[in-house]
């Protein structure tokens, strides 16, 4: 980026389509460099705002300001909502905006649709994390998903294109719609093995080697500590779905320590409960650099909050694709006012 006159460009989620299909390999890849430059301290990763509305209670929209050194230097915010019940109607819970800054003048030089690219990060750290926190115990070959919305559906590619090859495949959902459309998108994708409808969270999480949290759940909905005393590999990715007593009975590995431990998440229930912060035994950040080593004989559980400069990494990497394509959608004459004295 220059100081010259900003150019504005909007992305529709068709463009951010185009660019990552495909490509799940190099945003894993990117993902992973950017957790190593947070944990170095080359990025600025402020507390997530969150809009509440006392009349939708469910509902919240969720500002995640960012900024990202390095390579991919640039500055930003993502404004994603969650709505629950938009899915009572068949439309998906999240909706967002992606907006890109430019470091060196602060003007903004792109809006992306948010939602495609937050879904895509989420998923990648989530295959990442499974990759990294597996390679000192017996690879899992039961995978297991609670929730099986666009969220899962979103990280069982990010799996596959990982390498990723299980003998069974369950499936659970509070809504046997949303079962059976993700049962038949595996079925549909190819996916090898048996693929398995199971009729409650207990009979998947007991049958699963790797068991992946995707809802929709304000609170924890799991109490039972006993349903992991084959101490499975969890990806927490919704955060609110297992009691403190589980993470408490587990190793704990979040993206970053201080994000994680707010807003009614099951790690913060756990710092309440306990008063401390003992129970986490490290970042994904940490494994991935050999700081810490994953115990092969407990039930181990990834919870991350999501970070906004992961949003702002895939971003700037579809922007440039883009530009470098040369079929980003200029706005002429977004910015109306230039000259500081007329």
């Amino acid at each position: 980026m220059t100081a010259a006159a900003p150019r504005f460009a909007v992305i529709s989620g068709e463009q951010v389509q185009q660019v990552l299909h495909g490509r799940e390999s190099e945003i894993q890849e990117l993902i992973g460099a950017v957790y190593g430059l947070h944990g170095q301290g080359g990025t600025v990763n402020p507390p997530s705002y969150f809009l509440r509305f006392p009349d939708r209670p469910s509902a919240r929209i969720i500002a995640l300001p960012a900024s990202l050194g390095g390579p991919l230097r640039t500055d930003g915010i993502k404004w994603i909502s969650s709505f629950p019940e938009n899915t009572r109607s068949g439309l998906p819970r999240a909706s967002a905006v992606l907006i890109l800054n430019d470091p060196d003048t602060g003007y903004p030089y792109a809006c992306l649709e948010g939602s495609l690219i937050s879904a895509t990060r989420t998923a990648s750290s989530a295959a990442l994390a499974a990759d990294r926190l597996s390679r000192g115990r017996a690879r899992p070959r039961r995978v297991g998903f609670v929730g099986t919305g666009l969220i899962a559906r979103h990280i069982h590619t990010h799996l596959t294109a990982a390498g990723w090859e299980f003998d069974e495949t369950g499936v659970y959902d509070l809504s046997a719609d949303s079962t059976d459309g993700f049962r038949g998108y595996l079925e549909r994708s190819g996916t090898k093995g048996r693929i398995t409808a199971h009729d409650s969270a207990e009979h998947l999480i007991r049958g699963s080697d790797l068991v992946v949290f995707a809802t929709v759940a304000a609170k924890p909905h799991i109490h039972d500590v006993s349903w992991f005393e084959h101490h499975p590999l969890v990806l927490h990715v919704s955060l609110r779905d297992l009691a403190p007593e589980i993470l408490l009975d587990s190793a704990n590995y979040v993206d970053d320590i201080e994000h994680c431990l707010k807003a009614d998440t099951s790690p913060h229930l756990a710092e309440q409960l306990t008063g401390g912060r003992d129970f986490i035994d490290g970042t994904l950040d940490d494994v991935s650099t050999g700081r810490v080593v994953v115990p092969d004989d407990r039930t181990v559980v990834f919870s991350p909050f999501g970070l906004g400069v992961l949003d702002l990494a895939v971003g700037r990497y579809v922007h440039d694709e883009l530009a470098r394509r040369g079929a980003l959608h200029v706005v002429d004459g977004f910015f109306d006012e230039l000259r500081r004295h007329g």
